[in-house]
């Protein structure tokens, strides 16, 4: 079903993004995004009650998007996990459409005032990832790897914006080592976890730990009225 707030979240991107690299994701481009695209300032502020800022984040879901539509096309059948993982991630800087509006905005999300919805951000890049790789946690380990993959993730992103090397190969090469090292750290908590002496140390923490469950998956519910086309019943 069309959904006409993000129609024109959509439009005020688009208008906004040959604004970005002068003025990055600000008030000034917002407006300016306003009038070109045409759409009432009133209903622009409605969609986007924070500017710029609700731009931003709709260009990095916009990102996510187009990554997971990328990554369907993918045979991950034959891949080893570790390898699906770093596909996944490098699909995701394939779909970042402008490279300055992504500095910009990382430039953004940097700021103490906006660090919550950065962090927001790249949570919700690595939980996409995850639930599309059909990751089945259900406990505490549903936390913990999302934890892992946003901070390799961010990582990757500002050593990307960066990166001058033909093709980006040193943003693969940095990627690689990240990942390896993911990788390394499991195999010393594997062994841990072996090792008689420490499981007895960690019985309990374990214990509480395993009680600890992954956030319920909400299906979306549209509102009758509200954005929808529908009228409530009388």
């Amino acid at each position: 079903m069309p959904n006409p707030t993000e129609d024109v979240k959509k439009q005020l991107l688009e208008a906004a993004l040959p604004h970005v690299a002068f003025d990055g994701w600000s008030d000034k481009t917002f407006r300016m995004a306003v009038a070109d695209s045409g759409i009432d300032p009133a209903v622009a502020d409605t969609v986007c009650p924070r500017g710029a800022i609700d731009l931003a984040v709709a260009f990095h879901e916009a990102g996510d998007a187009q990554m997971l539509k990328l990554l369907k096309k993918v045979d991950l059948s034959q891949m080893r996990f570790r390898d699906k993982v770093t596909t996944a991630v490098q699909l995701r800087l394939d779909a970042i459409s402008d490279k300055e509006a992504a500095r910009r905005g990382a430039t953004l999300f940097a700021l103490p005032q906006h660090g919550a919805i950065g962090a927001s951000l790249i949570w919700g890049t690595a939980d996409a990832i995850w639930d599309a790789l059909g990751d089945p946690s259900e406990d505490f380990n549903w936390y913990t790897k999302r934890a892992t993959l946003s901070g390799v993730y961010a990582a990757t992103v500002l050593y990307w914006l960066g990166d001058d090397s033909e093709g980006h190969a040193a943003t693969r090469e940095f990627l690689d080592r990240r990942i390896e090292d993911v990788m390394r750290i499991e195999k010393v908590k594997g062994q841990v976890r072996a090792n008689p002496v420490m499981k007895t140390l960690l019985a309990g923490p374990n214990w509480a730990l395993s009680k600890v469950r992954a956030p319920a998956k909400m299906p979306r519910v549209d509102i009758p009225g509200v954005f929808s086309g529908q009228s409530p019943d009388p």
